[in-house]
């Protein structure tokens, strides 16, 4: 909500594209950071190759913001900023759950547990066949 509301009044100083470029930058950095350290748990700073993959992330989302606002004006020459900001959000949630599942599958991807099984090895016992006279004991006892 906060970029949304920053994009729409950095807006009004530069044209749309470069302020939604400066306001996707910048909010992929903390959000980045606030994902490794919080959502995902990975309990350190991010490093600058997390950060790198997020940034492809943060340039699909963007390129979906773009072309819905882009679309936006084809079909409306001068939409409110009530619809702008409509589709804008709208845009952004449906990036926004793609950039998540991203970061989650992807950047912050934790390795699957081992199976408590598969991590302990196994100890096979082989039947020995008993010797004759052994078995003629067996049977005296029996």
């Amino acid at each position: 909500m906060a970029s949304s509301f920053a994009v729409a009044a950095l807006a009004s100083l530069i044209p749309w594209l470069l302020a939604n470029a400066l306001i996707t930058a910048i909010s992929t950095l903390i959000a980045t950071e606030l994902h490794a350290r919080f959502t995902f748990g990975i309990g350190r700073r991010t490093t600058w190759h997390e950060h790198a993959q997020s940034a492809g992330s943060a340039a699909a989302a963007y390129a979906v913001t773009c072309m819905a606002m882009l679309v936006l004006h084809h079909w409306m020459a001068t939409p409110g900023a009530v619809l702008e900001q409509l589709v804008y959000l709208s845009a952004c949630a449906l990036a926004g759950v793609a950039r998540f599942a991203v970061l989650r599958l992807l950047v912050f991807a934790r390795p699957a547990p081992q199976l408590a099984a598969a991590a302990r090895p196994v100890h096979a016992t082989v039947a020995r066949p008993t010797a004759p006279a052994d078995q003629e004991a067996l049977c005296r006892t029996a």
